[in-house]
This record gives C-alpha cells, sequence and structure tokens, in this order.
C-alpha cells in the first residue's frame, strides 16, 4: 500500500489503465459460458465507473464558475481579456480545421470504406443538430441559476466573464466579492483532491466495464476506418501540437507532453472533455507554469469548443460514409465539410452526444445520409476516449500558447522536471490556486 501511494498519478492511472483492459479482456472471452461475469460488469464495475463519472460531473460547474470568475477578475484589464478571448478562440479554430484537413487528406489516400456497402440500421434514429438561430441565441443564458443546473457550459462560461468583468468595473464591492470566490477556488481545488484519491479506482472500473462489453472483435471488418481516424488522431497529438508550440513559443515540446501525461490518461479512461477539466487545470497551473488568469479562461473554453479530436472523426467519417455509397466528394464539398466541421465545434457546444451532433451536421451540408452514422456508432465508443485525450491535450497546447504570448508563462515551472501533477492524501492540506486578495479596511 505504501509503495502504492508513492506512486505519481500518472504512474497510478496507467497501472489501473492496463489492470482495467486486461481484466475487461478476461470478462469479454469468458462472458459467454460465465454469465454471472456480465453481471459483475455490469453491477459492480458499470456502478463504480458510474458513480466516479457522477463525482466528476459534480466537480465541474463549480469548479468552471469560479475558477473563470477568478481568472477573469485577475487580469484586471478588460482589454486583457479582449485580447485573451480572441486569441485563444483563433487557435483553436485555427487547430481543428488544421485537424479536419489532416483527415481528409489521409482519408482520401487510405480509403477506408473500399469494398465496404453501406446498409443503414433499421430505426436508426440519426441525432438532429439544433438550427444556427438557436445556438446564438442561447449563447446568453436567460437563466443564468438554470445554465448551472443543466450545466450548460457555453451560457456558464459567457455568465462568469460578465461576472467578472462586473467585479473588475464595481470598485470596492467588486474586491470583497473577488475575494469570496477566492476562497471558494480554494475551497473546490480541496474537493477535486479528495475526488482524485479514487482516480486509479474509477479508471479501472471505466476501462474494464468498456473493453468486456465490446472487445476486440468489434473492430472486425471496421478496422481500416478504426485504424485511420487512430492514427489521423496521433499525427495531430505527436506531431500537430508539438510543431505548433515550438513554433509560436520556442518551448520543448517533449516536456510539454511528457507533462501532460496524467491528463491524457485521465481523459482516455473518461472520455469526457468536461470530466477532465480539474485535471487539466491543474496540470496547467502546477506542471505547465499557466497563470489562473490564463488556464481559468483557456481550459474551461476549450473543454466547451476545442474539439480537434472529433473534427478528425468527422473527417475520417463523411470520407468512409461517401465511399460506402460509392459517392466522389466533390472540392467543394470537402470545402463545405471543413467549413461545417470548425462551426459545429463551437455550435453543438454542450450538447449530449456532441460528436455525433456534429458528424450529423457535416452529413446533412454534403448530401450524405445520416443513417449512415449508426455503420460506426459501435466501434465509436473506444475511439472517443482517444480522442477525448487529443481533445484536453489541444487545450491545454493553446493555453501555454496563450500565457507566452501574454508574457504570464512561468518558464522556469514548464522547463522543472520536478513541477509535475501529484494527487494523493498527503495534499489535501496543500493551498493551491492564486494568492488570496487583501480586502481594503
Amino acid at each position: 500500500m505504501t509503495a502504492w501511494r508513492n506512486l505519481s498519478l500518472s504512474a497510478q492511472i496507467l497501472i489501473a489503465l492496463i489492470a482495467g483492459l486486461i481484466v475487461g479482456l478476461i470478462f469479454n472471452v469468458l462472458a459467454p459460458g460465465l454469465p454471472i461475469l456480465n453481471t459483475i460488469n455490469e453491477q459492480v464495475f458499470g456502478t463504480i465507473g458510474s458513480l466516479f463519472l457522477s463525482a466528476l460531473q459534480l466537480l465541474v460547474v463549480p469548479l468552471v464558475l469560479v475558477s473563470l470568475v477568478v481568472g477573469t477578475t485577475a487580469l484586471s484589464d478588460p482589454a486583457k481579456l479582449g485580447r485573451l478571448g480572441l486569441g485563444t478562440m483563433i487557435f483553436y479554430l485555427a487547430t481543428t480545421a488544421l485537424a479536419i484537413v489532416t483527415a481528409l487528406i489521409a482519408a482520401n489516400i487510405i480509403d477506408p470504406g473500399r469494398g465496404l456497402t453501406f446498409s443503414p440500421a433499421e430505426n436508426y434514429e440519426a441525432p438532429v443538430p439544433p438550427p444556427v438561430k438557436d445556438v446564438l441565441i442561447n449563447i446568453i443564458p436567460k437563466n443564468p441559476i438554470g445554465a448551472l443546473a443543466d450545466g450548460n457550459m457555453l451560457q456558464i462560461i459567457v455568465f462568469a466573464i460578465l461576472l467578472g468583468l462586473a467585479m473588475m468595473l464595481a470598485g470596492k464591492s467588486g474586491e470583497r466579492i473577488k475575494a469570496a470566490f477566492e476562497d471558494w477556488n480554494h475551497v473546490i481545488m480541496q474537493l477535486v483532491n479528495i475526488v482524485m484519491l479514487f482516480a486509479p479506482l474509477g479508471v479501472f472500473a471505466l476501462m474494464a466495464s468498456v473493453i468486456a462489453r465490446l472487445g476486440l472483435e468489434s473492430l472486425g471488418s471496421l478496422a481500416a476506418y478504426f485504424m485511420t481516424v487512430f492514427g489521423v488522431l496521433m499525427i495531430h497529438l505527436f506531431i500537430t501540437y508539438p510543431l505548433i508550440l515550438k513554433l509560436f513559443t520556442g518551448l520543448n515540446p517533449l516536456t510539454f507532453l511528457q507533462k501532460m501525461r496524467p491528463a491524457m490518461l485521465f481523459a482516455f479512461s473518461t472520455s469526457s472533455s468536461n470530466a477532465t477539466i480539474p485535471v487539466n487545470l491543474r496540470t496547467a497551473r502546477e506542471a505547465l507554469g499557466i497563470p489562473n488568469q490564463v488556464s481559468s479562461f483557456t481550459i474551461p473554453l476549450g473543454a466547451t469548443i476545442n474539439m480537434d479530436g472529433t473534427a478528425i472523426m468527422q473527417g475520417v467519417a463523411v470520407i468512409f460514409i461517401a465511399q460506402t455509397m460509392g459517392v466522389d466528394l466533390t472540392l467543394a464539398q470537402l470545402g463545405t465539410v471543413v467549413v461545417m466541421a470548425v462551426l459545429a465545434s463551437i455550435g453543438t457546444a454542450g450538447v449530449p452526444g456532441v460528436g455525433l451532433v456534429m458528424l450529423a451536421t457535416v452529413l446533412t451540408q454534403v448530401g450524405l445520409p445520416v443513417e449512415g452514422i449508426a455503420m460506426i456508432i459501435g466501434i465509436d465508443r473506444l475511439l472517443d476516449m482517444t480522442r477525448t485525450a487529443v481533445n484536453i491535450t489541444g487545450d491545454a497546447a493553446v493555453s501555454t500558447i496563450m500565457a507566452k504570448r501574454e508574457g504570464v508563462l512561468d518558464v522556469a515551472m514548464y522547463n522543472d522536471p520536478a513541477a509535475q501533477v501529484e494527487l494523493d492524501a498527503d495534499e489535501l492540506g496543500k493551498e493551491h490556486g492564486p494568492p488570496r486578495t487583501e480586502i481594503p479596511s
């Protein structure tokens, strides 16, 4: 037990991930002859995994609200917020566009749909994308309490920024409320520590449950599609992000990837960018040297609208579905795919099953049947794990770039190999977050 507690978070999660994979494969192979294993998977692994995800979701709304308010007020100048927001949006949209262009090129070279025939599933109901008008209107919350209750991340982000701006302009009253929010920030970070104590157990249960249910035989005839998406995801993760980071900051990208391992493993096991926000925020602040005033804005925003991994899936899926129908997409249609995927990454933010909703939007625009989603939905869960890891890594990469461009990145911490995210029981008494504001008497 002592040896386990001495391991880093990334080591604990990696061990739990591998153990879950092995146990899941054993259950998948033996389940036909031992039905009790299905019961154990659903009742034990499924319950533990769901409880852990619920605990993470419990953290997301208060963490994003409080952290973003604190980060906004820390900027002290509305002009800085505007510059940070505009720059972050540009980088997020640019990396998403680059991701889908790479996916389209790779899919056209590999032809993952060659030899397959489109056969939509009976009674399959494709997700319905929201109208553009409703998307724009719903960005502003009519009821901020309702947005918090529903977990509508885009509305929460807008409300938090507006509240932070109001606090900046409210003088001493704003200072007093700011100090209270900073106290809440410290308290919530301690709550994050408590929940993260159970991360290895949750990761084990989630991985074992997924693999026991799907197995590896689910790949089957979709192996070419699976490997194409996976390959492009790896290119984006290990080539595109490092090159962008090196180009715009001059920092060592290998250091970045090494420090992102805990967050990537966590995202892989949970398949949720929102659930990974607590870990990604701590990685940004305590390992990458990104101050709260930047990370508290860029990380939650990225988890909501920056979906490079999902864009890659869309690019390959569109080509795959078109090939199974014997349709050759024109250059104009491919351009439409790029534009719609980038816009959909913002427009469908916060919608359940966001990846499939975005894909339905893109397929509709290029005249392909949305029922084609049924062909890939069976293995989407496995790919979702990988693309979530890509998504959150992109959030951290853009956050690092923006912190460096704003001149607030702690380069010494970034380059310090000892600066890692370690979450264990000994940390529960430590303080995290920005220094508290002193209220003038």
